[in-house]
């Protein structure tokens, strides 16, 4: 009995003396310090990547700080980034579409790194590959709609994200809504697209309320692209339709269902339709006086009623061509519903209202020449295109 007591005493002692032994907080086996270390590896790697489902439905895996950004061919989306992370120094490549916008419209004055970027990886919607590797993106933003660039772009193993322009019907506050959602997940702690999307809102049901009784309403046509080889308007689905909506119009061309840019018409379709009000976008050289001069072509727009009125109108051209979701969506709205509908907007100063966004959204003090720059854009913000 005596010697099982000493016994006893004994393993105790030396069961002791191996805890004192071991470092706090170690007393484990083997196997659990090799699960653990796994463990921390792993939660490592986690924590410098993120993933996120894009708008065609793939998962993709991006590092959690990004400092390299291509877009591709969604053209309003450098933009968009750049007013987003307040700086366009992470802008490594982007379309010449997007750069001829940049370098015509405000973008360039208030970010002018944004000049730095690369064009040469795109030409048209071909992709240079090798030019691509160069700039050694984090991120590859391509247009949704290009499913064979974003197959392309994922099989020469870059972080590729598709970015829609149509998939919510080409309706431009919602579709702006989505980009922002997206691009929150990728750049969080932004919030100055948010206050955009709030503005951008706020401004649409006040159009809305003052243009809601409208009985004889006008009727509307966009010229996207106007040149002496083709005219393409927008149809039912593209962002005319919007805006005519929007603005409490009716599009003259809402019987035509094609996709996009894809609705080419004739003068004879205009001399049937003969609108009251006709819209230029950023996307074709053409100007309203090359419409009052007959300057095109051997088209004859003297007895559209448009032109007889003098109710043609270029589109604005601030951080990015307006006929597109982007920041100055509200500035355009209320600028094509006042030129619509002066009589309902009378109140409005539209170079007043411009002035004061920028200051109270982006802190920025615009010139009085940036401000009449914006609403006199040239025919050079679409080159490229």
């Amino acid at each position: 009995m005596k010697k099982r007591v000493v016994l006893l005493f004994m393993l105790l002692l030396l069961s002791l003396a191996l805890l004192a032994c071991a470092p706090e907080g170690t007393q484990q086996n083997g196997d659990d310090l090799l699960d653990d270390q796994q463990t921390s590896e792993e939660d490592g790697e986690v924590a410098d990547e993120i993933t996120v489902v894009d708008h065609n439905g793939n998962t993709v895996t991006l590092p959690k700080e990004i400092n390299r950004i291509v877009v591709a061919d969604i053209y309003p989306l450098p933009s968009v980034i750049t007013v987003m992370l307040g700086s366009a120094e992470k802008l490594v490549g982007i379309h010449p579409v997007s750069m001829s916008a940049a370098e015509n419209g405000l973008l360039s004055d208030l970010y002018p790194e944004i000049l730095n970027a690369d064009t040469s990886f795109m030409q048209g919607s071909d992709l240079n590959v090798e030019e691509l590797l160069l700039l050694k993106p984090d991120v590859v933003f391509y247009s949704a709609e290009n499913t064979q660039l974003g197959q392309n772009l994922t099989n020469a193993g870059f972080a590729a994200v598709a970015v829609s322009a149509s998939k919510w019907d080409y309706d431009i506050l919602e579709t702006y809504r989505q980009w922002i959602a997206l691009l929150s997940q990728i750049f969080p702690n932004n919030d100055i697209s948010d206050k955009v999307d709030q503005y951008s809102q706020e401004t649409y049901d006040l159009v809305q309320q003052r243009t809601a009784d409208i009985e004889d309403r006008k009727e509307i046509l966009f010229l996207f692209k106007y040149d002496e080889t083709q005219i393409v308007t927008s149809g039912k689905h593209f962002f005319g339709q919007f805006w005519c909506d929007a603005v409490g119009g009716v599009n003259v061309a809402e019987e035509i269902t094609v996709d996009n840019d894809n609705a080419v018409i004739n003068m004879e379709q205009i001399y049937a339709w003969n609108p009251e009000v006709i819209f230029i976008t950023n996307f074709t050289p053409t100007q309203p006086e090359d419409l009052y001069q007959n300057a095109i072509g051997t088209d004859d727009w003297q007895n559209i009623q448009a032109v007889q009125d003098k109710q043609v109108y270029k589109l604005p051209l601030g951080i990015y061509r307006s006929y597109t979701p982007g920041v100055d969506t509200p500035i355009t709205l209320l600028w094509m519903a006042k030129a619509v509908y002066p009589d309902l907007f009378e109140d409005i100063d539209i170079e007043q209202e411009v002035a004061d966004y920028y200051q109270e959204l982006y802190g920025i003090q615009l010139t009085d020449e940036q401000i009449g720059q914006m609403f006199t854009p040239t025919g050079d913000a679409a080159m490229g295109f």
